[in-house]
């Protein structure tokens, strides 16, 4: 493999931080930049007090809702200003906490100043002061998008390839952008999948969006109840986001009960009733022109019967800078939810320098550093062990999409109870191996007995079921300890996440 010596990150969030904290350590590389579109480091967990306004699309896509700009003919440049939406705000709210233990949170090297479950600005500030403490914030291009990643292909390096990258940096002294092109051995992927937000395909909702505007938005714009004053609201979705929404709707003095809730399936912390003002309701068929929803089970409500639709249905991982045409594939399969030729979530077989870092559903901050601290040893030539072959990174692959496929579980959910996080994570601290003797490279972190107990019993939201425990059965047993939700046994102890 030839020697990769120059590294650049996308994205400055927790798993940015972790990836340059893991690369400086190896004190191997010669060059380390983390490009960061925002004035500051903290990716989802900045707050903008003002929410993002765009257009809703139904079913539609990153590649369709978030394309790539047109690049100067000559480089460098510099030009107006961009006008196109580029969905960088985030989706914090006001209220928003954190949903997992801050001991399985926060970077093993340093805690969160306090938990379990933190509001949004304490995730925000220590990654900034993170990125200070460990000497990196050196490494921050802030402000600057990286608009295009392009493969050089150099015979001598084989699939090893290099990277060129076309960068904008927005001066707002002068109000123009400033466009140039740098050109690194390896890329890390870090830039999160919390920016385009998804809204389902529903019959007649395109004509609802134009007939009657403003009623309709994603939980990215919600900020706080007091907005929705006087309101009746129908929320989409009871998963975190959903069920944050509607409980802090309901709780509001000032917002119309009933509060609406329309749900696919029951969530683990909904009981056999929706608590007093909030009303259950199932998937929605159709928008109908007279302002008329109309549900899965026939039920409907009128067009005075809902002033506000909030849809907390998520989003999609988003790619806009990745060069389809040049590099010769796309990156990510939309209608199966999977990454490409993403080998353990964190490796891409057929481009050795290409690394993702944050991309599954599992132990957040706790397992990006797995994954940097993985890549920066193999990087580096010192990993304990190597890659499989390419051929057998593939059938990974194929058996995970045919695995998942049966279980009907999404191809980047690791879960806990299962076994499959422990499985996951001891693959990568094997990988990696220890650092030298001398201390170069972090130790890949532990999951001592204490985090796993915080993991398998601390919960932001008490679990209900439809039944109570058998008599004698303390399985489903809750219990209140200063203030944190105990709950033993349930649905695995990741799907909160």
């Amino acid at each position: 493999m030839p020697t990769i010596k120059t590294v650049a990150i996308i994205g400055a969030g927790a798993s940015g931080a972790a990836a340059a904290s893991a690369l400086t350590a190896e004190k191997f590389f010669d060059v380390v930049k983390v490009f960061e579109r925002r004035e500051e480091p903290g990716g989802t967990w900045i707050y903008d007090a003002i929410p993002p306004t765009f257009d809703l699309v139904p079913g539609g896509l990153p590649y369709d809702i978030d394309p790539p700009l047109d690049i100067p003919k000559t480089l460098p440049t510099s030009t107006a200003p961009n006008t196109q939406e580029r969905f960088s705000k985030t989706p914090v709210y006001s209220n928003l906490t954190t949903n997992v233990p801050e001991i399985a949170m926060s970077l093993s090297d340093t805690r969160f100043p306090y938990g379990p479950f933190v509001p949004h600005w304490i995730p925000k500030n220590y990654i900034r002061e993170y990125f200070s403490i460990h000497g990196n914030d050196s490494l921050l291009v802030l402000n600057t998008t990286v608009e295009d990643i392009t493969v050089i292909r150099q015979d001598a390096h084989g699939a090893h390839n290099r990277w060129r990258l076309t960068l904008r940096k927005h001066d707002r002294a002068r109000g123009v952008d400033e466009w140039w092109q740098e050109e690194f051995d390896a890329v890390i992927l870090a830039n999160g999948h919390y920016s385009v937000p998804f809204v389902p395909s529903v019959t007649g909702l395109p004509g609802y969006l134009k007939k009657f505007p403003d009623r309709v938005v994603h939980s990215k714009s919600y900020r706080t109840p007091e907005l929705y004053a006087g309101k009746r609201v129908l929320v989409i979705g009871n998963s975190a986001s959903g069920h944050d929404i509607a409980d802090q709707l309901l709780k509001s003095p000032t917002v119309q009960h009933p509060v609406y809730q329309s749900r696919h399936s029951r969530s683990l912390w909904e009981g056999d009733e929706p608590p007093e003002g909030l009303v259950w309701k199932p998937v929605i068929d159709e928008y109908r022109t007279d302002g008329t929803i109309v549900f899965a089970d026939g039920s409907t409500l009128a067009l005075d019967e809902v002033d506000i639709v909030i849809y907390a249905t998520g989003y999609k991982p988003s790619y806009p800078f990745w060069n389809e045409a040049a590099n010769g594939r796309a990156l990510y399969n939309y209608p199966e939810g999977r990454f490409h030729g993403a080998y353990q979530h964190t490796f891409v077989t057929d481009y050795p320098t290409l690394g993702l870092v944050g991309l599954p559903r599992t132990l957040t901050f706790r397992s990006f550093e797995y994954q940097s601290i993985a890549l920066a040893r193999l990087w580096s030539g010192r990993a304990a062990q190597p890659l499989p072959t390419a051929a057998e990174q593939r059938l990974w692959e194929v058996q995970r999409i045919s695995e998942r496929r049966q279980s009907g579980k999404k191809f980047h959910d690791i879960e806990w109870d299962t076994g499959e996080t422990d499985a996951y994570l001891s693959y990568l601290y094997r990988l990696a191996g220890l650092p030298l003797l001398d201390g170069t490279g972090l130790t890949p972190p532990i999951l001592n007995a204490t985090t796993r107990w915080a993991i398998e019993n601390i919960r932001k939201y008490p679990i209900r079921r439809p039944t109570p425990p058998k008599q004698g059965d303390i399985s489903g047993a809750e219990t209140e300890e200063n203030g944190w939700v105990l709950v033993r046994n349930g649905k695995d102890s990741l799907s909160f996440i």
